[in-house]
C-alpha cells in the first residue's frame, strides 16, 4: 500500500508522509491531462483518498480532488461555515444538516466520474484505523494533534509497494537547452556517433547553449545532426515520522524577506496545540488573557510576540482565500501521493498572511467580536470596518473562465461589493462555456455548456452569497469598447482584476488602469506554474513595465519544405487547415460583398483592371465540387500533392548526395530528406485523411453526405475513378530561412476561351454562398482534429519525424494552455489576499508577488518592483503613474500648449507627438508654421474623450544631451464652451 498523510490547518501548515502513485482517467476533455499525463491520470483511477474535516480549507482541498474521495466530518452546518464552505447554503444550517451530508452531493456534482462517499464517525482514541488501508492518501483539517500523530503512525506503519575525455554536446544556432547538471537525456538521429543513439546520459552543464555528457572517447567520430529529449528518471523520498519532524522540522521558506517566520510559526502552532490540549478550546477572539497563556506556551522557543498575538486572536478565524491557497497547495500533494508524479513537498510548508491582520492589532476588540452572520469567521481575522470596506468595493474583473471562478467564490465568501449603495462586482467575457471548462471552472455544470461564462458564473456565485452585487456583461475590453469601458467607467472603480489568458489583453487593460490611476491584481497559470502581481498606483511598477520576449516563429521555408520535428508538421498542418477553410472562404464571400455584379467584375478584368481577390477567387469558382464524389477526388489529389509530389520535387531540387558551397552535404541536420508516401486506402491515417478532407470541402462548399458516404466501400468506388495527373517537375524550392510567404497572384486574362469559361463562372456565382469553417478542436465529430491530425502524422512519416498523439497534436494545433485546477485555486487565494490590503489601503511593504511552480514544489514570495521615478532636473521627477494636464479651448493653438507646459511645469517642450504622428519636430521642414495652428486643427477629438494624451519632450540640462521624455501630457479639448 502506498498512502499519504497530509496535516493542513487552516493557519497554513501542511506535514507529509510518504509519496507514490495512481490517478484517475478524466472522461472530460481535460487540460489538466496536459499537465499530469495519461499514465498519471490512468493511475488516479485506481486510487482513492480520505479527507477529513468538511470546513473551509478542506471542501477547498475535496472540490479539487479529482479522484475517488470518502468526505469524513461529524460537525453540524453553523451560520460560520457560510464564510468559508461555498457549498453549504442558509438552509443547511437552518436544517442543522450534518456537513459532510450538505456537501456531499455538491462535491460528486463536480465531476460524474468521480465517486464520492462520506462519513461521519468519529475519530478519536478508541478508533481502529485499519480502515485506512483502502485509501492511497488520507488529508486531515481541523484535526488535533494527537489525532494526527496516530494516523501518521498508522500511515507509516503501511508497507509502499515497489514501482517499477567528455563529449560536448552544443546547441544549434546558439539556442538554450534548458537542463540542469544531474539531469538525463536520450540521443536520437546522430550521425557518426551512432552508439549515442537511444542511450541515456546524464549531464553537466557547462552554460546555457552546451552541456557535457561523460566519456565518448570510445565511440566512433561524430559527423553531424541529432536531437537529444530530457529522460524523467524517477527518485525516491524518504519521510521522517511527524513525532522526529515536531522537533527537528524540514521547512521550505516561501518568503525570503522573513526567513524566521516558518520556524516561528511552526513553534507557535504547536503552543496553539498545547493550549487546546489543556483548555479544550481555542483561545477566545480579542481575548489578552488567552494570548498571554499562549505566549507563555512559547517561552523556551525563541517566537516573535507580535506574531503570537495574532495567532491567539485570529485562532477562531478563518481567511477563505488563505484556505484556497494552501487547498490548492495541499491537493497538488495529494496528487502526487496517488500518481507519483512530481517532487513532493519535503516535508513542512506555512503559509502566513500577517501582512493582512498585523495592522489591525490596534484595533479594539469589540472589531472582532462575532455578529451571528456569515462573515464572523472573517470578520475574527480582518475586524467588521475592513468587512464594510469589502462591502463597499466596486470591482471591475476582466475574464470569468478558471482563475475568474474561482475569484468569485473569494468575492463571495469575502463580501465584495454587496453594499447596496456603494458597492458592486462588473464582470466581462465573451466567450460561452464548452465541455472542456467543466473540470477545472468549477462554477459551471454539464447544463451550462454553451451558456455565456459571465452570467453562467454570476448566478452561481449568489447561489453561494445571495446577497452578492454581479453586474454581468459579455464583452471584449479592448479599444473598440472604450465608450462602455470609458475613463468615467474606471473613475468610480475601487480595483481592477484581471482573470485572462493572453499577454496582449493584459497589456490593454494595464494601460487603462495606468491612465486612470487604478489597482490592478493580475494573476496567471500554466500547468503547475502560477504567478501573481499587484499593482497599486504610485507605488509599484505596472505590467507594462517589463516584457516577456516575443515567441519565436517557425521560418517559412521550415514549414513548407524542411520541417524537422513534429511541431512544424502540425502547425503546417493547422495553416492549411486555416488557408483553404477560413481564410479562402472567407476572402471568397467579402470579394462578392464589395463587387456585387459578376457582370461589372468581368467588364472591368477585361479592361485590364487589376481586383484585389479575383485570381484566388476565379481559382475557387473553376474548382469548386458539386458533389459527394468531388470532394472525394479533391482530397485523393491533395494528398497527393502533399505527401507525394512536394517530395518529389524538392528531391528534384536538391537530391541526396548534394553538397553545399562549403563541401558538406545539404542533407544534413537539422534538414530531414523526404521520403514520398504512395496512396494507400488500407492504411486508415490515409483514409481518415481523405474522409476529413472531403467533408471539409463539402462543408465550406454546402454539399451535402450521408453516413454512408464516409465509409470505406463508398470511398475506394469513387477513388476507383479519381485520375491522377502525371507528375513532372516545377518550381524551385525555398531555402531561405527568412523569406516570408509569398502575395497571391494576379490572374490574367489570355484567350478568348479563358474569358468565355470565366464567364460561364461568374454567371453561377448566385448559386454559390460559401461556408467559412473556424478551427473547433474539441468538437471530435466535426472533422477538424481529423484533419490536422492525420496531415501532421502523414507528414512527420514524409520525413521520418516521430509522430504525436492526437493529445499533443490538440495542445499544439489548438494552442491550448495546460491547466490544473490545484494552481487556478492557489492563485486565486493569492489575489485575493491583496485585495484585502488594498481595500484597507496597506502600505507598500505589506503587498506581495508571487511566483510558484507546485510540481518541485517552490513557492517564492516577493515584494513588488517599486515605481521607478526619473529625474528630469532640479528635482523634477515623474513616474509611469503620473500624467500632467493642459486645459484648451476652441482656438487653443500649438504655441498655446507648449508655452502652458512651459509655464506650468517650468520645462521647456522641445517636441510633441501624437501616438505615432508628430505634431511638432523644430528640425522637420514646415513644423514651425504649426505653432500658430489648433489644436482641433492638429488632433481630431475622440468621439468618447474629452482628451488626448500626447508625448512631450524637453531639453535637456547640458548641452550636447539627448532630449529627455517626461511623462504623458493630457490635453483637454473645450467642446460647446464647457469648461473641463
Amino acid at each position: 500500500m502506498d498512502t499519504l498523510k497530509l496535516q493542513i490547518r487552516s493557519h497554513g501548515s501542511i506535514w507529509c508522509s510518504s509519496f507514490h502513485s495512481r490517478f484517475l482517467p478524466f472522461s472530460l476533455c481535460s487540460r489538466q491531462r496536459y499537465v499530469l499525463g495519461d499514465s498519471a491520470m490512468h493511475q488516479m483511477a485506481q486510487s482513492s483518498v480520505f479527507l477529513s474535516g468538511m470546513g473551509g480549507l478542506g471542501i477547498e482541498i475535496g472540490r479539487v480532488v479529482i479522484t475517488a474521495v470518502t468526505l469524513h466530518d461529524t460537525k453540524q452546518c453553523d451560520t460560520w461555515d457560510l464564510g468559508s464552505n461555498f457549498f453549504i447554503r442558509k438552509e443547511d444550517v437552518l436544517s442543522q444538516k450534518k456537513r459532510v451530508e450538505a456537501v456531499c452531493s455538491r462535491v460528486a456534482e463536480l465531476n460524474p466520474y468521480v465517486h464520492v462517499d462520506m462519513s461521519s464517525s468519529a475519530l478519536d482514541d478508541n478508533t481502529d484505523f485499519s480502515f485506512l488501508r483502502k485509501y492511497q492518501c488520507v488529508i486531515l483539517t481541523e484535526a488535533r494533534l494527537c489525532l494526527q500523530k496516530r494516523v501518521n503512525a498508522f500511515c507509516h506503519s503501511q508497507q509502499p509497494p515497489i514501482r517499477d575525455n567528455p563529449g560536448v554536446v552544443t546547441c544549434m544556432d546558439n539556442q538554450p537547452h534548458g537542463l540542469q547538471t544531474g539531469q538525463s537525456v536520450v540521443f536520437r538521429e546522430v550521425n557518426g556517433m551512432v552508439e549515442l543513439n537511444g542511450t541515456a546520459r546524464q549531464v553537466s552543464v557547462l552554460s546555457p547553449h552546451s552541456f557535457a555528457i561523460g566519456d565518448t572517447a570510445q565511440l566512433q567520430p561524430y559527423a553531424h545532426g541529432g536531437f537529444f529529449v530530457l529522460v524523467k528518471t524517477p527518485k525516491t523520498y524518504r519521510f521522517e515520522t511527524i513525532e522526529r519532524q515536531l522537533c527537528d522540522p524540514q521547512v521550505l521558506t516561501p518568503d525570503f524577506s522573513k526567513p524566521e517566520a516558518p520556524l516561528q510559526i511552526h513553534a507557535a502552532m504547536l503552543a496553539l496545540d498545547t493550549f487546546q490540549e489543556q483548555h479544550s478550546r481555542l483561545p477566545s477572539i480579542g481575548c489578552l488573557q488567552d494570548a498571554e497563556v499562549l505566549l507563555k506556551l512559547t517561552e523556551e522557543a525563541p517566537v516573535n510576540t507580535e506574531l503570537v498575538r495574532c495567532l491567539s486572536r485570529t485562532a477562531r478565524g478563518i481567511l477563505p482565500p488563505l484556505a484556497a491557497a494552501v487547498g490548492g497547495l495541499a491537493s497538488q500533494e495529494t496528487l502526487k501521493a496517488v500518481t507519483g508524479k512530481f517532487a513532493p513537498l519535503q516535508q513542512w510548508f506555512y503559509l502566513d498572511a500577517i501582512e493582512v491582520v498585523r495592522p489591525l492589532q490596534s484595533l479594539s476588540a469589540e472589531e472582532f467580536v462575532p455578529r451571528g452572520d456569515r462573515y464572523d469567521g472573517l470578520r475574527a481575522c480582518i475586524g467588521e470596518s475592513m468587512c464594510l470596506e469589502l462591502h463597499k468595493l466596486r470591482v471591475f474583473m476582466v475574464g470569468c473562465g478558471a482563475i475568474g471562478c474561482e475569484m468569485l467564490k473569494n468575492f463571495a465568501l469575502l463580501g465584495v461589493g454587496l453594499a447596496k449603495s456603494s458597492g458592486e462586482v462588473c464582470i466581462t467575457d465573451p466567450d460561452l462555456i464548452e465541455k472542456s471548462n467543466l473540470n477545472r471552472q468549477f462554477l459551471f455544470r454539464p447544463h451550462h455548456i454553451q451558456k455565456p461564462k459571465s452570467t453562467t458564473a454570476a448566478e452561481a456565485t449568489c447561489d453561494i452569497n445571495p446577497d452578492l452585487q454581479v453586474d454581468a456583461h459579455l464583452n471584449k475590453v479592448c479599444p473598440a469598447t472604450e465608450s462602455i469601458y470609458s475613463d468615467t467607467f474606471y473613475s468610480r472603480l475601487n480595483l481592477v482584476v484581471t482573470a485572462l489568458d493572453n499577454v496582449e489583453a493584459r497589456r490593454y487593460v494595464d494601460s487603462r488602469c495606468v491612465s486612470n490611476q487604478r489597482p490592478l491584481l493580475d494573476s496567471g497559470t500554466m500547468g503547475t506554474k502560477g504567478h501573481t502581481e499587484i499593482i497599486v498606483p504610485n507605488l509599484t511598477e505596472s505590467y507594462n513595465s517589463h516584457r516577456d520576449p516575443p515567441e519565436e516563429e517557425i521560418p517559412f521555408c521550415t514549414l513548407k519544405s524542411f520541417p524537422s520535428v513534429i511541431e512544424h508538421t502540425i502547425q503546417w498542418a493547422r495553416d492549411k487547415f486555416e488557408n483553404a477553410f477560413t481564410h479562402k472562404p472567407s476572402m471568397y464571400n467579402t470579394f462578392w460583398q464589395t463587387h456585387s455584379s459578376a457582370e461589372v467584375v468581368l467588364q472591368r478584368m477585361q479592361a485590364g483592371e487589376s481586383l484585389e481577390g479575383s485570381f484566388q477567387v476565379i481559382k475557387l469558382l473553376s474548382r469548386r465540387p458539386g458533389q459527394w464524389e468531388q470532394c472525394i477526388a479533391i482530397a485523393r489529389l491533395k494528398f497527393e500533392k502533399y505527401f507525394k509530389r512536394k517530395a518529389l520535387q524538392l528531391l528534384h531540387s536538391f537530391p541526396l548526395d548534394t553538397r553545399l558551397k562549403d563541401g558538406s552535404l545539404f542533407w544534413q541536420s537539422p534538414k530531414r530528406p523526404p521520403a514520398p508516401i504512395d496512396f494507400d486506402l488500407k492504411d486508415s491515417l490515409h483514409f481518415t485523411f481523405i474522409v476529413s478532407t472531403a467533408r471539409l470541402f463539402a462543408g465550406i462548399y454546402n454539399i451535402p453526405y450521408t453516413e454512408t458516404d464516409l465509409s470505406e466501400e463508398v470511398v475506394r468506388r469513387i477513388l476507383s475513378d479519381v485520375k491522377i495527373p502525371e507528375y513532372r517537375p516545377s518550381e524551385k524550392v525555398k531555402t531561405d530561412e527568412t523569406a516570408k510567404k509569398p502575395e497571391q497572384q494576379k490572374m490574367p486574362l489570355s484567350s478568348e476561351e479563358e474569358r468565355e469559361a470565366i464567364t460561364q463562372l461568374l454567371q453561377a456565382i448566385a448559386s454559390l454562398q460559401m461556408s467559412p469553417l473556424q478551427f473547433e478542436k474539441d468538437d471530435d465529430s466535426n472533422g477538424h482534429m481529423d484533419f490536422v491530425a492525420s496531415a501532421s502524422a502523414l507528414r512527420a512519416r514524409v520525413y521520418s519525424i516521430e509522430p504525436a498523439d492526437r493529445l499533443k497534436t490538440k495542445r499544439i494545433a489548438g494552442k491550448i494552455i495546460p491547466a490544473i485546477a490545484t494552481a487556478t485555486a492557489a492563485v486565486a487565494g493569492l489575489v485575493a489576499l491583496e485585495l484585502i490590503k488594498v481595500a484597507g489601503g496597506y502600505g507598500f511593504d505589506s503587498f506581495k508577488n508571487c511566483f510558484f511552480n507546485l510540481a518541485i514544489p517552490v513557492v517564492v514570495l516577493t515584494e513588488p518592483a517599486p515605481v521607478k521615478r526619473t529625474l528630469i532636473r532640479d528635482n523634477i521627477y515623474y513616474s509611469i503613474w503620473d500624467c500632467w494636464t493642459v486645459f484648451g479651448h476652441e482656438d487653443f493653438t500649438l504655441s498655446d500648449f507648449m508655452n502652458t507646459v512651459r509655464e506650468k511645469y517650468g520645462i521647456e517642450p522641445t517636441m510633441v507627438v501624437h501616438g505615432v504622428k508628430m505634431l511638432y519636430v523644430p528640425v522637420m521642414p514646415g513644423h514651425s508654421k504649426r505653432l500658430k495652428l489648433t489644436m482641433q486643427k492638429l488632433i481630431k477629438p475622440s468621439v468618447d474623450r474629452r482628451y488626448v494624451d500626447l508625448t512631450v519632450s524637453f531639453a535637456p540640462e547640458a548641452d550636447g544631451d539627448e532630449d529627455l521624455p517626461g511623462p504623458p501630457v493630457r490635453y483637454y479639448f473645450s467642446r460647446d464652451g464647457e469648461t473641463p
